[in-house]
């Protein structure tokens, strides 16, 4: 069962085990395959950041994004029917342990809140949950995304009524949460991370030998998030 206090608290909780070992695992040998590299060469590992993506949820990739843990999760934080379930895991960002690092580690909010031209904004009345799914195993070496505990509270209280871009977002939620201790979303394959959409978090440095594969798919609410809805998300206005 999900611990609905500790996400109150932090602003993100871990599912560990949300979906099998082995699933996650061939999950990660078609994302292999797809990018045109191997495992077992990494001369070919010549880029800190490379893009494969789900579009489809086919093969084991079904097995992560409908799976019972991940669901009674995000029917805990989110509440039973206010959440929208997803087809795919969408784009998946791969880390590998190559230098210098990429340039894209700063500490910053997801864009939440859709707008009418189709571009999308940060907003006090977000429209999203973020769920990272791991999908190779992430020790504190390996970057794992840095997580600000607690910082969903710093951002509610800072974000007005505005439409923010990512760049104006990024330097309010950085400067609101500064205080804030670092924790690091590590774990196996199949684990998954539930996090507030208020949570400021940043990418890391690879220092470790294995590259890192880690999906970070939105997942939409079924009406925006405001101080009254009913459910853990709204205690971060509180």
């Amino acid at each position: 069962m999900v611990d609905v206090e500790r996400f109150a608290a932090d602003g993100y909780v871990k599912l560990a085990g949300a979906a099998p070992r082995q699933i996650a695992d061939a999950a990660r040998s078609v994302l292999w395959a797809q990018l045109g590299l191997s495992p077992d060469d990494p001369s070919s590992w010549t880029a800190p950041v490379r893009w494969a993506a789900d579009l489809t949820g086919a093969g084991p990739f079904g097995g992560l994004t409908h799976n019972p843990v991940l669901a009674a999760g995000l029917d805990g934080v989110c509440g039973v029917g206010r959440w929208v379930p997803r087809g795919s895991l969408g784009n998946i960002p791969v880390r590998f342990p190559v230098s210098p690092a990429a340039d894209d580690r700063g500490w910053h909010l997801d864009l939440n809140t859709p707008q009418s031209d189709g571009l999308w904004a940060v907003s006090a009345r977000p429209h999203t949950v973020l769920v990272l799914t791991l999908l190779s195993e992430v020790t504190v070496d390996d970057a794992p995304t840095r997580i600000r505990a607690g910082s969903h509270r710093d951002t509610a209280a800072a974000l007005g009524d505005d439409l923010l871009d990512a760049a104006e977002a990024a330097a309010l939620a950085e400067a609101a949460s500064s205080a804030r201790p670092v924790h690091h979303a590590t774990g196996v394959p199949g684990d998954v991370y539930l996090l507030h959409p208020f949570t400021v978090h940043a990418a890391d440095e690879h220092r470790g030998c294995t590259p890192r594969f880690m999906a970070q798919s939105p997942v939409m609410l079924t009406e925006p998030l405001t101080p009254e809805s009913l459910s853990p998300l709204a205690r971060a206005y509180r």
